[in-house]
């Protein structure tokens, strides 16, 4: 049974895949997990040059405690690159170029009022 937390995230990612699909991404997988990682979203951004693409979403209903890409600390974004390369590891056909970018989701009730998307946070 998920609760209040889970729901709003599953709300999240979901606004998240149909923004990055009408924005040109091809989604490889959703969450992706290992023993001390996970990454909501993968996928191969279809521009000139391909590039693997590992997004942490964060979904907010008020920034009483900051952005949502506040909340992601330096052990996340740690945690975020081992998690990616081992996906790549595991993966050694796609994409040799390799980014981390967040997605921020601001929702008023079950509303989405707005989508960030914050490209390469690893840097």
């Amino acid at each position: 049974m998920r609760g209040v937390k889970g729901a709003i995230g599953q709300l999240g990612e979901d606004a998240a895949v149909a923004f990055l699909k009408r924005n040109g991404f091809l989604i490889i997988a959703r969450n992706f997990r290992m023993r001390n990682g996970e990454v909501d979203i993968i996928a191969v951004e279809n521009k000139k040059e391909k590039t693997l693409v590992f997004i942490e979403v964060k979904t907010r209903t008020s920034e009483q405690f900051g952005t949502p890409g506040e909340a992601i600390t330096h052990f996340k974004l740690q945690a975020l690159q081992r998690t990616a390369v081992y996906y790549k590891h595991l993966h050694p056909r796609l994409p040799d170029m390799l980014r981390i970018d967040a997605i921020e989701i601001f929702l008023s009730g079950k509303t989405i009022t707005d989508i960030r998307h914050v490209k390469n946070i690893s840097m």
